[in-house]
Formats: structure tokens, sequence, C-alpha cells
């Protein structure tokens, strides 16, 4: 390379060129298959696709008694065991060759054969029959240069092979003669018909386009050649290698119809679909099936019996018998059906997948007629991307010439001129565009980008990447493979680079790892928490509630622990993140002393609420859900719009204690069995169960309904809770949710009224909405009114542990008074001035009610979750967690409104099983590998059960599953469950 400075220099401008980080991943990363294959995306679509496969087997593949009687269908396991002849296995051969015969457009005039092997087999079928080497007239072009010779000299044998059985064919038979075959000067250029005339040619064998990888013949090509086989079309005969070409034929498609009409093509077809490669099929034209048949009489060498198209019609004559292409193992459309078998070798089941995988393609990609016209707008894709990206060039410079199947390009890169570098380069940017990654001199290592495999270009190809980028591929998907290897040879640039400056004692420091998380406090600065509620609701040895939980944690967390306000701020540890425990604060007038100028930093709070003129720079943490109190401008108040500080909760803390509140206030009243009267009874000696049982009768809740209004963490775990009991679940939330609420077996109500008709139970949990700037009523104020109470079963029971204000009072007193509502649970907080004893808050409108209507309500001060201990140190601990990452890389968790600027989200965080399934519980438990593992187990057990369920149809062979399977399905189904519940895979997902 050049000299240590313009080294640097190089690699200073690759740095800045990939600066931004790999480009948008391709959907899938194999570019080698061809040009119509198994587009999955990954693995997950993989595993779909097959799941698909097996049920359209059976569906498709049907079992039929001797009366004729559909008695089920074939599974794949069934046809996989070695069924090669016979139903269904004749027919699911013929079906393939059906679909490839309709899908490609191969008139019906031309049948099409089948046999073992791939593209290489087809072409030695194709030779073998067509070429006669006892025929001293027969010439033979083939588009490629002749083997070894100067312009085929840099190929290796793959390129070269093509050519060479044919002058080996000719060169070792008795009357053959090698002169009789000529060649092109290049690859893939075929003559005009008065040159191909002049040569007295008979067939014309089209493979170099194939080989460069890059080639297409133009339109005027074509044109010429079917005008040379139209001047004596009886003894004139084209045979083409089309795995690069069907469906990506870049012409007119009245002459991509008269090519396939009157040329004869081959092709390694089940690896076209996606298969596992392993046979090929050919079409042949009426008159090239003459000639094969003619040859056959006066055969000049031995044809493998895998490959003979022309078997004997006297089976027990294989030597001497008239051998036709009658008996052969030909598709013919004329008749739709086999003409003659094949080698019992073939899997049935691999002939299904081509056919299903076709299907699958037609369905995505439209007509074969479409396939072609996307395979020339890939090309005009590339093209315009190449133009304006002058580190790469296309080594075919004649537009018209470059492939619409396959690409190859070249690097121009002037900054490197040695030959061996630029290879070491390309080398190495193949490591990164797979899964191997590459390491710097200094011990950075990039990982692979498993963007595109399989680019590797032919030896003596001029160009360093090879793709298939067909009509298969989606424009945005090449534009990704073309933009990724840019990234991958710059980044491979300079790798290369660094290594040949290590030799010169240049090294580099490592950076920092991408996406590493960076702090961004700021050490000499000593940051203060105000904690404005109980972190620990169980009361402790000296009688008061013991918050020794919290700080133990805090300090475990590097920070540090305060009783009481900030005295002496100059004595605060710098770098540390100070909490100053203050649960007793409650008044405006004691709060905003210390928190109008921003005395503390942040702020965790629970019930206590916090005055607009409170100062907060980096936020606060809300332990619950909703955020009602936390009024400070400095995050926008409530909503936690418009402000510059983050406003966080906790979701889901206190879900699961709030809903067995909820069962327990519903639990008291129904079923209604005088508990308390009974057990006075009882102790007092005065009950005889057997003659006066009968006087309290009672219903239990299975059965009945119950109406959830929320979706929320909450309400899904009264759902939940209501579920285990028997009752029917009714849930009313927003449109978007009903999916998701009708997956888990509850019945969707579009509307409280809904909801509420025919309940005997109704429970609150949609909160209360948002608050009207301008009125200063909240949106689900009222909801439960005069209509929804009158909806439900007389005698119902209602109970609101959401927010006083949802419940209309005057409704519910009315409801109360008609008997419609037979009891009545509330919890709203409920406030004392200390000074006058006034009351207010919104438990204040059931005050009333209590009097009117004794013994039928319960009313509690939101107690129902606050009271809950280990719900609120899990709650204080996460918003510790919260703060921290919030001050120290502005990083927030649970954000409440808008995002202010200078900090990212990092997304949601419920505990296990509350509340959404969020893309960031399914990477927490990626990383369990054992019990992700043993999920996969049970889920693929019990998948394979109920699918066999699903499909066997036979009574005997029901039975048998039944009986060999009734208890590993039961086994596996309950432990699926439980890992999923464990794992927190339960519940809809996050939006």
């Amino acid at each position: 390379m050049k000299n240590i400075e313009q080294m640097q220099e190089q690699r200073l401008e690759a740095l800045r060129l990939t600066k931004s980080g790999a480009p948008r991943l391709p959907s899938n990363p194999f570019f080698g298959v061809g040009p119509i294959t198994d587009a999955t995306t990954d693995e997950v679509d993989s595993r779909l696709r097959r799941i698909a496969f097996d049920r359209w087997i059976e569906k498709t593949y049907r079992k039929f008694d001797d009366r004729g009687n559909d008695i089920g269908g074939f599974t794949t396991a069934e046809i996989s065991r070695s069924m090669h002849r016979g139903y269904p296995a004749d027919k699911i051969l013929t079906d393939m060759m059906r679909a490839i015969h309709r899908y490609f457009h191969f008139p019906k005039a031309n049948r099409m054969a089948v046999g073992l092997g791939g593209g290489h087999s087809g072409f030695t079928v194709c030779v073998q029959h067509l070429m006669n080497a006892n025929d001293a007239s027969q010439r033979v072009y083939v588009d490629t240069p002749r083997p070894e010779s100067d312009p085929a000299r840099a190929a290796g044998f793959f390129r070269q092979s093509w050519a060479t059985q044919l002058i080996e064919m000719q060169r070792f038979a008795e009357k053959g003669c090698e002169s009789r075959i000529h060649f092109a000067a290049s690859e893939g250029v075929i003559p005009t018909a008065a040159e191909l005339s002049a040569l007295g040619v008979s067939i014309f064998v089209g493979v170099g386009h194939e080989t460069t990888g890059a080639n297409a013949y133009t339109s005027r090509e074509i044109h010429e050649l079917l005008n040379w086989i139209d001047g004596d079309p009886a003894n004139r005969h084209a045979v083409f290698d089309a795995t690069s070409m069907l469906g990506a034929m870049p012409w007119e498609p009245e002459l991509v119809d008269a090519l396939m009409a009157k040329c004869c093509l081959f092709m390694p077809f089940q690896k076209a679909i996606g298969g596992v490669s392993g046979y090929f099929v050919a079409s042949f034209t009426p008159h090239a099936l003459a000639l094969v048949e003619k040859n056959q009489q006066d055969p000049s060498w031995a044809i493998p019996r895998q490959l003979k198209i022309a078997p004997p019609i006297d089976a027990r004559r294989p030597l001497s018998a008239k051998r036709s292409v009658d008996a052969g193992p030909f598709y013919d459309a004329a008749e739709d059906r086999m003409l003659g078998g094949v080698i019992n070798t073939y899997s049935a089941l691999a002939f299904a997948e081509t056919t299903f995988g076709l299907l699958q393609s037609e369905a995505r990609l439209g007509s074969v007629v479409e396939l072609n016209k996307r395979s020339a707008a890939n090309r005009a894709v590339i093209d315009g991307w190449v133009e304006s990206h002058p580190l790469f060039s296309l080594t075919v410079t004649d537009a018209e010439r470059r492939g619409a199947a396959v690409t190859l390009l070249k690097v121009e890169d002037a900054g490197i001129t040695d030959p061996a570098i630029h290879a070491r380069i390309i080398a190495r940017s193949k490591q990164l565009l797979g899964y191997d990654g590459f390491t710097h001199p200094n011990g950075e290592f990039e990982p692979g980008l498993d963007a595109a495999r399989y680019v590797n270009a032919f030896p003596g190809t001029p160009g360093d990447y090879r793709a298939w980028v067909g009509g298969i591929r989606e424009p945005t998907d090449v534009v990704a493979l073309l933009e990724n290897l840019q990234y991958a040879y710059l980044r491979a640039k300079i790798v290369v680079i660094e290594e040949e400056l290590a030799k010169q004692g240049v090294t580099f420091a490592a950076p920092v790892k991408a996406g590493a998380m960076v702090r961004k406090d700021d050490p000499e600065h000593a940051y203060t928490v105000l904690i404005a509620d109980l972190v620990g609701l169980r009361l402790g040895a000296n009688g008061e509630p013991d918050d020794s939980e919290m700080r133990t944690y805090v300090g475990e967390r590097g920070g540090v622990f305060h009783a009481g306000p900030i005295g002496d701020r100059a004595a605060l540890e710098k770098g540390r993140i100070h909490f100053f425990y203050q649960p007793n604060l409650s008044t405006e007038a004691e709060i905003l002393p210390q928190t109008d100028k921003g005395q503390y930093d942040a702020l965790i709070a629970a019930a206590t609420f916090i005055p607009k003129a409170s100062v907060f720079p980096f936020g606060g943490v809300r332990i619950g859900a909703g955020t009602g109190n936390m009024g400070s401008a400095s995050w926008g108040g409530g909503n936690g719009e418009g402000g510059e500080a983050p406003l966080m909760n906790t979701p889901g803390i206190n879900s699961r204690a709030t809903a067995q509140m909820a069962m327990k206030a519903i639990l008291k009243v129904v079923p209604d069995l005088p508990v308390d009267r009974l057990h006075q009874m009882v102790a007092k000696g005065d009950f005889d169960t057997g003659r006066q049982l009968k006087n309290f009768p009672t219903a239990k809740l299975e059965g009945r309904k119950i109406a959830i209004l929320g979706y929320g963490n909450i309400g899904r775990e009264v759902a939940k809770l209501a579920k285990a009991f028997g009752m029917k679940v009714a849930i009313y939330a927003r449109q978007r949710h009903q999916g998701w609420i009708e997956s888990e077996g509850f019945y969707y109500a579009a509307s409280p009224v809904d909801a509420a008709t025919g309940a005997d139970v109704l429970s609150i949990h949609i909160g209360l909405g948002r608050l009207d700037a301008a009125t200063g009523v909240y949106s689900n104020a009222g909801v439960v009114d005069t209509q929804v109470l009158g909806a439900m079963n007389d005698g119902a029971v209602l109970v609101n542990y959401d927010r006083g204000e949802v419940v209309d009072a005057a409704a519910l007193d009315q409801a109360l008074s008609s008997g419609k509502i037979a009891h009545a649970a509330i919890d709203a907080d409920l406030f004392k001035d200390a000074a006058t004893g006034k009351l207010s808050g919104p438990m204040v409108p059931y005050l009333p009610l209590e009097e009117r209507h004794k013994g039928k309500l319960e009313l509690l001060p939101h107690a129902a979750a606050d009271t809950d201990h280990p719900s609120r140190v899990t709650g204080a601990k996460q918003a510790v967690d919260q703060i921290f990452d919030v001050i120290r890389f502005k990083s927030v968790t649970n954000l409440k409104g808008d995002l202010p600027e200078g900090y990212f989200s990092a997304g949601g965080r419920t505990p296990a099983g509350i509340g959404r399934v969020t893309k960031r519980v399914v990477s927490e438990i990626s990383g369990n590998s054992e019990l992700l593992d043993e999920l996969r187990r049970t889920s693929e057990k019990v998948a394979a059960i109920v699918g066999a369920l699903s499909v066997v149809c036979d009574p005997s062979h029901r039975d048998r599953i039944i009986d060999r399977y009734t208890s590993l399905l039961a086994e596996n189904a309950g432990r699926q469950r439980a890992l999923l519940e464990q794992l927190g895979l339960y519940g809809p997902a996050a939006e």
C-alpha cells in the first residue's frame, strides 16, 4: 500500500462514510438460491411455512377407501416414508409437473421431462439425446468460449464444464469429431440467424449467460435465434440453461412466449423453488422429441438409466426393443398426465414441496409475466444505484445485456491499487456480510451482519460480488443488499488498513462499544431526590412504617439514603445520588418551601399531590399507574405533556393487590351465604344441618356474568381471577383491544352499556382519563350512569376500586333505592383538613348514600392497593431504578406523556405477567436459555400431538394416538401454560 499518512487518510475516510452504522438488512440474507425460491424472511417465517406446508399436504392429498369415501388426509410423515410409487406419489409428481408447466407458460405441445440431479444433469440429458456423433452433418454451436482457450483460461472448471462435456462426447465417440462444435468468442453472445445458417449449425446450446452470472440475451439476439429456428424448424433446435432465465426474461411477453414454445430449456427446479436440490426438469419441443427418438434408433453413446428419457417400449427387451419418448418420464400437458414414471430414488415429499413453493411464490408475486417485469425493474434499480455510487461498477457494460436475475459488481477503489490488498478487503467484507464477522488488530470485534450470504463471484469472473436479484426480490431488498455491500467493503477496508498499519507500529484504541449506555451525569454534582411518600407499609420494631428494604436497596445501587430534608448541601458527596425520605409531607404549604426553586433534582411520590409550582429538573416517578397527583409544571402536570423533564410511573406494581381486593369485595356478598349468622348459630349449638340447611340457599359465582370496564393492568387481572371462578367475563375497552380481549377468552363489549347488560357484577378500572383544561373535568367522569346501571341484572354488585368520580353518585343512589344494585363497594380518596375538619376528595358524594342505604355500601379511603406492603416496596425499588437511569443516562422507562428533548425512551417495564407483553419482556426472556429451551420442547410436543389429532380421521388410528399421548399432552400443555405465565408471555402485545 501507500505510505502511512495515505493509509491513515484512507482509513479516516472509510470511518466517516460508515459513521451512521450499518444500513437496513435485506429481508432474507441468502442471495444465492435462484430466481424462484423460498423467500421466507427468518427462522420463524420458515417454521410457519413448514407448518402451512403440512396443512396443505393434509388438505390436498386425501385417502379414499374402496367405496370412494374420504377417510382423511395423508400426512407429511406418511408421504416421507418411501412413498415413491402409486397413489398419492404419482399424483404428487403429476401435480408438480403441471404446476411448473402452467406457471411458466410452457406450451401444451412441449413435453417436460423430470430426472435425477441438478442443472448439469439436465444439460447432460439434453446433449446426450439431441447430439449424435453418428450424424456427420450435425453441427453444434455453444455460446461459451472453447475450454482452455485464451478467453476461457481464467475460468474454473465449473464455467468450462459445459463446453468440455460437448467436446469429450465427440472426442471419445467412435464416429465423433469435435470440429463439429463451434464456440463463441465471448460468453453469452448469440450469433445472427445468417451467421448460424452459414456455419451449418443444427443445435444451439445457450449456457454462457449462466456461467458469467451477469449476462442477459438482448431481445435482438432472441429474435435472431427464433428467425434461425423458423428457417427450418424440423432440423434446427435451441437448448437453454434456464436456471437464471425463468422468471427473469427482460423482454416483451410475446417474445418470451415464443422462446418458451420454440426452444428446449433445462434447470434444477427443486433447488430454484426452495427445496433440497436433487432433480431437474427439461422441456422439449415436438421437433426436438422427434430428433431424440431418431437418435435412439442409431445411438452413439450409452445413456445412464436415471438420465434416459427414451426407454425401451418392451421392458423385457432392454437392449433390442425400440426406444421411445412416449414411455419416458415426461409430463404431457395436452393429455395432462405423466407418460412414464421415474426411478424410485425420488422423494414424493420433495415434489410436493416444489408445488407448494411455486404456489406460494405465485400468490406472493403474481404471474410469471409479472415476475419477468419485476426482474427487469430490479435490473433498472441496480443500474440507477450503481450510477450514483462511484465505488461500484457493473461488469457488463452494455445495459441491455446485464443480467435480470443475477448481478455482478466490481469495486472501483482508486485508493486500493494492490490486487492482494483488494482481494483481502473483498474476503473480509464477505465475512462481515455473513455471520462470522471480523476482529480488528486492537481486539474490537465487529459481528457479522448476516445481510448477504453466497455473494461470491465464480473464479475468473471479472467481478467481486455476485448475487441473485431477480423478481423474487422486492426492489427495496435489492437496494438494501447494495447498501450492505458498500458498507461491508468500507468496514473491511478499515480493518485491512489497520492490519497494514499495525505492521508499521501504528495502533488504535478500541472505541466505546456501539449501543453501550453512556454516562451523562456530572461527577462534580451531588444529585438530590425527594421521596414524598412511604416506601414501606409494614410496621417495624419501633412501631413506624419500615423503610429498611429501601434504605438497603439505595445503598446497593450506589446511592445514599437520608431520613429528612436536605441539610448542608455542601457536605453531600459529589457524583452520588442522594435520596431524602420525607413520607409525611402532605399539604402544599409543606411541600412548596422545599421544592419551589428546584432544591431537589427529581421526585418519587405515590399518593401525595405535588403542586404545580414545585420544580424537579430531572423528572419524577409516581409509584403506581395513575399520575393525576403529579401536578408539577416541570413535566407538564399529571398528563406529562409539554414539560422539560420526564414524568414516569410504575404500572402494574399494585395491579394484583387491587384485583384481589376487588374480588374480596365481591366474595363478601356473592355467593350470598350469611356466614357470620351461621357461625353464631353453630357456635351456640343452635343448628341442625339436616333440618335447617335448606333455609339458606345460595348460588356460586360460576356461570354469573361480570362486566369489567377497562383492559388495563388491573382490569385484566380482575378478568383472570373472575375467569378462574368460572364467571362469564365481558370487557369494555377501546376497539383496538378487541383482538387481544377475545384471544384470552373474554367477551369484548363495544360500550359500557353492552358490557353491563345482564351482568351480575360490575367492576370499574378505566381511570379518570384525560383532563379537559377548559372545563376541569376528566373524560371518564360519570361514565357509570343511570343507563349503565340500569342494564345490569336486579340485585347486582358494583365495585369501584378505580376513581370515585367515574361513577355518577346520584345514579348509584337511585339504583340502590330500586334494588337494581344490591351492594356497592367504593374505594376513593378522602381528605380531612386538620385545622377545620372539612372533608374533601372524590369519596365525599358517597357519604350521604351510606346514611340512606345502611348495609348496602362498603366505603374505603383508597386503601385497596396502597396498603399492600410488597407492592409498595417493589414499586419504590423500581422508581429508584428509573431515577438512576434518567439522571445517569437520560434513559426514561415507563414514560407518561411527552419525551423531553435530550432524553430517550427505554420502553416500558412491568412485573412479569402484568400488563402488556413488550419487546423488552421478550428480550429479557431470550436470555433465559434454560427456560426458553424447556418452553420450546413442551410447545413442540403440544403442537405435534394436536397436529396429529387434527389430521387423523380414522377412528382406530386416532384412538392409538389418544392412548399413547393423552398423558404427554396434558403434562406438556400444563407446563407450557406455567412457563408462559412465568416468562410473562400471556396478554396483549404493546403497541
